[in-house]
């Protein structure tokens, strides 16, 4: 038998927990005050602002964001949260809203409203601003999907392969020639089998590699890859 599919609740059907909520706080709350959703008060505090949705979208967000132009205590409840519930939850706190999920008939807050102070990964900056000074010219066009992305070690790959189409070299001198300090450990890695060790520490281009570079000047343009960065 087939398993059925659980639907969200009407938007109608979210007022009565997400009130229950609020005035479990001590808010005093009222539906539908100048468009707004949920309107909480308490004492001389900041308003708290409800919007309701069955399900979390973009026009939601957009509603919560003009709330908050009437207070910084602005909520987004939701019958069904998505399925990359992960990413709603940051964007709702990137943009200081407050999260609040309705099921079974009870509301609950996933998130409340907070300045967002994002935490900062030192690794990943530090290989974005790696990857951006090894990176020669700028050889690709952002937004593109059709070719692979020419990272800087793939540049790098492809100078050797460049220099290897006039003959077998050792990686000594690879390295001199096409100016890439990492050259043996890329020989002897492979990724992208472009490289065959033909001697003792000799290394040619696989018909592969060849393919690789022609394809690149035919999209590019021929010598599209040069020995050696200017």
């Amino acid at each position: 038998m087939a398993r059925a599919r659980l639907t969200a609740p009407p938007e109608s059907a979210l007022y009565a927990p997400v009130k229950a909520l609020l005035e479990a706080q001590g808010y005093e709350v009222k539906g539908e005050i100048l468009a707004c959703d949920v309107v909480g008060v308490r004492g001389d505090e900041t308003p708290v602002v409800v919007e309701l949705k069955r399900t979390f979208s973009l026009a939601l967000v957009y509603q919560g964001l003009d709330r908050l132009a009437l207070t910084d205590g602005v909520y987004l409840a939701v019958g069904e949260l998505p399925r990359e519930r992960a990413a709603a939850r940051r964007l709702c706190r990137r943009l200081g809203l407050g999260l609040i999920l309705v099921a079974d008939g009870a509301a609950f807050v996933i998130d409340d409203p907070a300045p967002y102070r994002p935490r900062r990964d030192t690794r990943r900056r530090a290989r974005l601003l790696r990857e951006h000074q090894r990176r020669v010219g700028d050889p690709m066009t952002g937004g593109s999907t059709r070719l692979p992305v020419m990272t800087a070690y793939r540049q790098e790959a492809l100078r050797c392969a460049r220099l290897l189409t006039h003959g077998p070299m050792t990686p000594r001198a690879l390295r001199a020639a096409a100016d890439v300090p990492n050259s043996a450990s890329i020989l002897r890695r492979d990724v992208y089998g472009w490289f065959e060790r033909v001697d003792r520490g000799i290394y040619a281009l696989t018909p592969r590699g060849r393919e690789a570079l022609a394809a690149l000047d035919a999209v590019v343009g021929a010598g599209s890859v040069p020995d050696r960065p200017p």
